[in-house]
Parts: structure tokens; C-alpha cells; sequence
């Protein structure tokens, strides 16, 4: 088998800066895991806050420690920074060799969609932000590794995309169209995806977007391992 993750981003419109943080990690025991913070907000203290959430949580599972441990103990330390004032949302999404399975961890309202086939289950337990209190424990699921599985975890500021003209996006209608016609790659999904929430808020996205998906293939590979960064940069002003 092969694990796909692809990731798409981008700014809230007019903000130099995004209050979203992504990292990648590969687990000490075998594995990756992606870890994508929001902080409260948008802009460069929105920042801030996302990349000590972010930074945390790596640092713990580069550690070996479990992911809901990770989630917490973020938590903890945002709320002892901030003094409960502040909030962010957090995902880990992992697979871990170790223990052949698929992790998802949130602290976010915003719900993951998860495809078999063609075949699309969102998961929309309760689920609490961090930094308001301590010992918020994070929402997880947990299931085998296995060929055929897709999972699109992904920030609110897609989950709201439309909300000023009425018309939010349907990810799992648009995940089903997707996956019906055709076999689409964990990149196009992502691209997919966010182009339709930056069009439903008339290009001009009303919040930082980020969106990470995740594939696993069934065909064995060369046991080479990639990854791809794409960053566009606006060249500076010449005086």
C-alpha cells in the first residue's frame, strides 16, 4: 500500500498572513502524521497561536506520545499562555504502522468526511476547541489502514465558504461527484474543494482556508519517499 496526503491553502483575502499552521511528522515508530491548527482569528496573531499549538503538538509526537495526549497537553499550554482568553482549532490526522491504523484527532466543530469507494461518512461528534479551559480532551476515531480509504479533514473558513451570499459548500456532495467519475488524486480532491469555497465567497475568501487529504492506495510502490511543496511568493516591492 501507499499513503497519498495532499494539501491546499490559502490566505483570507486582503491578509498577508494565515492563521492557519500545517506540519508534517514522521512518527518515531513508524509512519506520518499532519497536525493543522487555526488560531482564533485571522492575521499575524492568529499565527502566533497556531504555530505554538502546532509546534507542541509535533514536538510531543516526535516524542512517541499518543496523539489525544498531544491534543491535551496543546491545550493546556494555550490555556496557560493565554489564560483561557484565546482558542484554536486543531486536527492530527496520522497513520501509524506501528499499530496499522488510521488516527483522527479533533478539536474542531467542523466535521471530517471520510470516503470507502464511493461511498462518503462525515463525523460530527461533538467537539470542543482548545485553550478555554483545561482538560479538554480531543474527539477520536480510530480504524484499520486499509487500500481504498479517503480522508478530507480541512478548516472553517471552507466550512463557511458562501455564508455572505447564502450558499455554503456541500463537501460531501462535491466528495461523492468526485469520486463517482472518476479516480481522482488526493490533490485534485483538495484543489477541488477549496477553489469552490474561494468561488462561493466571490474569490475573495472571507477567512483563511486550508484543506489536507489523505489517500491510501492499494499498489505497491518502490518504497521511495516524496513530497512536493508548491509556495507561490510575491516578489517585493522595487523602489
Amino acid at each position: 500500500m501507499e499513503i497519498d496526503i495532499a494539501v491546499a491553502k490559502t490566505n483570507k483575502y486582503a491578509s498577508p498572513e494565515s492563521g492557519d499552521t500545517l506540519e508534517f511528522v514522521e512518527r518515531p515508530n513508524g509512519g506520518v502524521s499532519v497536525v493543522l491548527a487555526d488560531g482564533q482569528t485571522s492575521g499575524k496573531g492568529a499565527k502566533a497561536i497556531s504555530m505554538m499549538v502546532v509546534r507542541k503538538v509535533i514536538s510531543l509526537l516526535a516524542e512517541g506520545v499518543r496523539d489525544g495526549a498531544a491534543a491535551r497537553a496543546a491545550s493546556d499550554t494555550l490555556y496557560a499562555e493565554r489564560s483561557g482568553k484565546v482558542t484554536a482549532t486543531l486536527n492530527i490526522l496520522s497513520a501509524d504502522l506501528q499499530t496499522g491504523t488510521l488516527v483522527i484527532t479533533r478539536n474542531n466543530p467542523t466535521p471530517v468526511f471520510i470516503a470507502r469507494g464511493d461511498t462518503v461518512e462525515c463525523i460530527s461528534t461533538a467537539s470542543q476547541s482548545i485553550g478555554t479551559s483545561k482538560n479538554i480532551r480531543p474527539s477520536i476515531t480510530e480504524f484499520p489502514l486499509e487500500s481504498g480509504i479517503t480522508i478530507v479533514i480541512y478548516t472553517d473558513g471552507i466550512k463557511n465558504a458562501g455564508d455572505r451570499s447564502g450558499q455554503l459548500i456541500d463537501i460531501c456532495t462535491l466528495l461523492q461527484a468526485l469520486l463517482e467519475e472518476q479516480e481522482p488524486t488526493p490533490q485534485l480532491i483538495a484543489d477541488s474543494v477549496l477553489n469552490q469555497a474561494i468561488r462561493l465567497d466571490q474569490g475573495r475568501p472571507n477567512d483563511d482556508m486550508s484543506i489536507v487529504v489523505l489517500h491510501v492506495f492499494a499498489d505497491e510502490t518502490d518504497q521511495i519517499r516524496r513530497m512536493t511543496l508548491r509556495l507561490p511568493v510575491t516578489a517585493p516591492v522595487q523602489y
